[in-house]
C-alpha cells in the first residue's frame, strides 16, 4: 500500500516531536541535575535545537507536506462517512497552518538569540534570587523583554504584543475578554480578605525526609504508575512530558513550610494526569496538534483541582492524617491538619498562597507584564512597582527581592503571557468541579471513599479527551453547558470562608 500524503506529514511531525522531546529532556536535566558549570554548554545545546526546530517548523518542505495532506484530505472528504475522522483531520490541518504561519514570520536569528537569552536569563535569575539582588538579573531581563517584543511584532499585526505572546498559552485570548472575566475579582477578593479574621496558624514542621515520604505516599494514593511517572527536585516545581510514556514531576522542600512540597506535588500531579489523559496517549495523535493540551488555563485547572479540591478537602485531611502522624506531625487531629492546609492569610509568595489571596498575586503579575511589554513600565522599576502593588492589594510589602519580584521563574524564561492561566485555571476548575459533583456526587464523599480512579475517569472522559479540538472557552461550554464565569469560584471561596470567619 502506497504511503499517503497524510502518512508523510505524520512522519515529519514525529521527527519534529522527537527533537522537541530532546529539548525538553535537556530542560529537565538543567533544572534537576545539571552541574552549575554546565550552563554555558547547555545554552549552546538548547540554542542549536531551537534553531533546528524553527527551521523544520517554517520550512517549504513542511508547508508542502501540509498542503499535500490537505489536498488529499479534501478529496477524502467527499467520500468519507466518518464524521469524527473528518473533524479531527480538519482541525489538525487548521492548527498546523496557524502554527506554521507564526513560525514562518520569525527571523531565524531572533529565534537563536531568544534561546540563548532564555538560558542566560534562567541562570542569572537563580543567582539573583539566591543573593536577593534584582540588579544581577536586570540586564538579562531587559534583553528578554526586548527580544520578546520583537518576536511579537514579527508574528502578528492583528493582536497587541502582549496578546500575541499569550496566544501559545491561551489560544484566542484577547485583553478585552481577559479584563471582563478577571477584573471583577480585583474588587471581590480584597473585600473577602477584609472580612477574613486572622485564623490560628499551627506551628509545626517535618524533616525533609518525612516530607518526601509523604509526597511519595500521596502519589501512591492517587494511583501513580512508577513505570510512567518519575519525581525529582528543582528550584521551582514543574511537570513535563518527555514522551508518550514518560512523565516527570518536580517539587522542592521549603524550610519551615511542612506542606509546601506536599501541595506542590499534588499540583504537579494534576498537570501530569492531564497529560496522561490527552488524545495523544493513544499514540495516534502524539505528534499532532490535536494530542496537545487545550490551553494552559485548562492545564492549570487540572493541577488546581487536585491541589485545592482534593488535597484541601476535609475528607482528605481525615483520610491522610495518620500518614502525617507516622512521619512526625505534631498536630492533634485531622481538623488541625485541614486548617493548616487551608490556612488563609495574605502572604508574599504566590506558590504558597491560599485560594483566596492567590488571584491577587496573579493580577499583579499580569498587570506588570502587560505594562512591560506594551506600556511605559521599565524593567528597572519592577521591584518598586511590585512592592507598591502588593501593599495596595494585599496590605503587605516584600522586604527583599527574593521574596518579591524574583520569586517566580517565568520571566527568566521569557514566558510573558503565562500568568493569567493560573487564575483562569481557578475559574475553570471551580466550574468543572460543580458539574462533576452533579454527576458523581460530592467530592468530599468521593475522597472519603478513596475513589480517585472514578474521579480520574470522569476527568479523562469529560475534560482531557478534547485536547486541542476546541479552545478553552469552548471546552468549558461543552463540559458545563455555560460560558466561563467567576461565580463558581467566588461561591467556592465564600463557602470555605464560613469555616474561618
Amino acid at each position: 500500500m502506497a504511503e499517503t500524503q497524510w502518512d508523510k506529514l505524520g512522519a515529519y511531525l514525529k521527527e519534529t516531536q522527537i527533537l522537541g522531546s530532546i529539548q525538553s529532556t535537556l530542560y529537565w536535566d538543567q533544572n534537576t541535575g545539571m552541574p552549575k558549570k554546565g550552563a554555558s554548554w547547555r545554552s549552546d545545546q538548547l540554542t542549536y535545537i531551537a534553531k533546528i526546530l524553527h527551521k523544520r517548523n517554517s520550512s517549504e518542505e513542511f508547508l508542502d507536506l501540509i498542503k499535500g495532506a490537505e489536498n488529499e484530505f479534501n478529496g477524502y472528504l467527499e467520500t468519507s462517512s466518518n464524521l469524527q475522522i473528518i473533524q479531527s483531520k480538519k482541525r489538525n490541518i487548521e492548527l498546523l497552518i496557524k502554527e506554521f504561519n507564526r513560525q514562518n514570520n520569525l527571523d531565524p536569528k531572533l529565534v537563536e538569540c531568544l534561546a540563548k537569552s532564555k538560558s542566560k536569563g534562567y541562570e542569572s535569575w537563580q543567582e539573583a534570587k539566591k543573593k536577593s539582588d534584582f540588579k544581577i538579573f536586570l540586564p538579562f531581563f531587559e534583553d528578554l523583554i526586548k527580544l520578546r517584543i520583537e518576536e511579537a511584532n514579527q508574528i502578528s499585526d492583528k493582536h497587541t504584543p502582549w496578546e500575541t505572546l499569550a496566544q501559545p498559552f491561551e489560544p484566542d485570548l484577547t485583553l478585552d475578554w481577559l479584563n471582563n472575566i478577571l477584573m471583577p475579582l480585583k474588587e471581590t477578593i480584597p473585600s473577602l480578605l477584609s472580612d477574613l479574621k486572622e485564623s490560628e496558624k499551627y506551628h509545626w514542621d517535618l524533616s525533609p525526609e518525612s516530607q518526601q515520604n509523604l509526597c511519595s505516599k500521596l502519589l501512591d494514593e492517587f494511583g501513580r504508575d512508577k513505570d510512567l511517572v518519575v519525581v525529582a527536585k528543582s528550584p521551582h516545581p514543574f511537570s513535563i512530558t518527555l514522551g508518550p510514556d514518560d512523565y516527570r514531576i518536580t517539587t522542592r522542600i521549603v524550610e519551615g513550610e511542612p506542606l509546601s512540597s506536599f501541595l506542590a506535588t499534588a499540583h504537579e500531579w494534576g498537570h501530569s494526569i492531564y497529560e496522561q489523559g490527552l488524545p495523544s496517549q493513544s499514540h495516534q495523535w502524539f505528534a499532532w496538534p490535536l494530542g496537545q493540551a487545550t490551553s494552559m488555563g485548562v492545564h492549570e485547572s487540572q493541577s488546581l483541582f487536585w491541589e485545592n479540591r482534593i488535597v484541601k478537602s476535609k475528607s482528605f485531611s481525615k483520610r491522610f492524617f495518620k500518614y502525617f502522624v507516622s512521619e512526625g506531625c505534631s498536630l492533634n487531629n485531622h481538623s488541625e491538619l485541614w486548617k493548616s492546609i487551608n490556612h488563609m492569610q495574605a502572604g508574599l509568595n504566590r506558590v504558597e498562597a491560599d485560594e483566596l489571596s492567590y488571584g491577587l498575586h496573579i493580577l499583579i503579575r499580569t498587570e506588570l507584564e502587560i505594562e512591560l511589554i506594551q506600556g511605559d513600565l521599565k524593567a528597572k522599576d519592577v521591584p518598586s512597582e511590585w512592592n507598591k502593588r502588593y501593599e495596595e492589594l494585599l496590605g503587605i510589602r516584600p522586604s527583599n527581592d527574593a521574596e518579591g519580584c524574583l520569586q517566580d521563574v517565568h520571566w527568566s524564561e521569557g514566558a510573558f503571557g503565562y500568568f493569567p492561566s493560573y487564575l483562569l485555571g481557578h475559574l475553570i476548575s471551580a466550574q468543572i468541579s460543580s458539574k462533576m459533583e452533579k454527576e458523581l456526587g460530592l467530592i468530599d464523599n468521593l475522597v472519603d471513599n478513596g475513589e480517585y480512579e472514578k474521579i480520574i475517569f470522569w476527568l479523562k472522559s469529560n475534560v482531557h479527551n478534547y485536547g486541542r479540538s476546541v479552545n478553552s472557552m469552548e471546552l468549558v461550554n461543552k463540559v458545563t453547558g455555560e460560558e466561563l464565569t467567576s461565580n463558581y469560584f467566588v461561591n467556592h471561596l465564600r463557602s470555605k470562608l464560613k469555616d474561618f470567619c
